[in-house]
């Protein structure tokens, strides 16, 4: 029987890590609600962008952009979203696994590729894989600033219409529900074209570009419009990490929390027995002195 001394110091010490597991889950629970805000409101102007791409497509002319022109995929960039901290269960081991698929699809003689990886967990377990790494991210947390992503999408945007990238590919945790996050990899550049994608048509059925005047002209707008869309595009997969990242990590530590109290019912249902295993056994030898004296 273990001892009851060595039981109740063990069972204090879980108690002790289940107070930091719960609070971790409290923090983790504030911080993913602020994060879906920003990211629900990320969202919609997306989508509004993508109602205006639409909008100039149905417009029925030709619309060329440097950002649509597709080429053959010789030197590529890819940019793996993680985290800068663990107690998240396989939020950053599932972006890594899928970085190294897709990094897998590229490797080749002929094949150049920049790699970009944001978060201390990413950039440790790449290079423990083998991946040479280019640019490295530490800033990014649960609240990533336009500000701060801008720079990065200007890069990228720079680098294409330039032609030292041919494609962009983006790994990042795609935040579906709170029961549901799956680690994608999405490609932003080349843009597709909004010709590629269903016209979009207003309640009456009629094109929603017969609403519209573009002025000085669709090209004019779209000129403006589609760095617009890609910058938002990348910005929202950030968003979507952090989203999924606070939520990986709440289940996680509210999985601790109750791994814990089990644990220390079963120590507690450990200790009283040794407990009273020491009581009887100390009664005993009472008697046993008691029986003694008498004769």
């Amino acid at each position: 029987m273990a001892n009851a001394r060595a039981l109740d110091r063990r069972r204090r010490s879980v108690r002790n890590i289940r107070k930091i597991t719960r609070t971790m889950e409290l923090i983790a629970t504030a911080r993913f609600k602020k994060a879906m805000d920003r990211s629900v409101a990320a969202r919609d102007y997306t989508e509004q962008l993508a109602k205006i791409l639409k909008n100039i497509a149905a417009v029925g002319e030709d619309l060329s952009h440097p950002l649509l022109r597709t080429r053959p995929t010789q030197r590529t960039a890819v940019l793996v979203l993680t985290g800068n901290r663990g107690l998240c269960g396989g939020y950053n081991s599932n972006a890594v696994k899928q970085a190294m698929g897709l990094l897998g699809q590229w490797s080749g003689d002929e094949m150049e590729t920049h790699v970009t990886v944001s978060g201390k967990r990413g950039i440790n377990a790449l290079r423990f894989r083998g991946i040479t790494i280019d640019e490295e991210h530490f800033k990014f947390e649960d609240k990533p600033a336009f500000s701060e992503v801008a720079p990065i999408g200007e890069s990228y945007l720079k680098s294409y219409i330039d032609g030292d990238i041919d494609r962009l590919d983006v790994v990042y945790t795609r935040f579906v529900n709170i029961a549901k996050q799956e680690a994608v990899a999405e490609t932003l550049l080349p843009l597709q074209s909004p010709t590629d994608e269903e016209t979009l048509e207003s309640p009456a059925g009629h094109l929603a570009s017969e609403e519209y005047d573009f002025y000085p002209s669709a090209e004019s707008i779209l000129e403006e419009i589609l760095p617009a869309s890609f910058q938002s595009r990348l910005f929202k997969c950030f968003l979507d990490s952090a989203v999924s990242e606070q939520v990986a990590r709440m289940v996680a530590m509210k999985g601790a929390t109750e791994n814990a109290s089990g644990i220390i019912k079963d120590l507690s249902r450990r200790y009283n027995r040794a407990r009273q295993t020491q009581i009887t056994g100390e009664i005993m030898e009472i008697l046993g002195g008691v029986e003694a004296l008498k004769k």
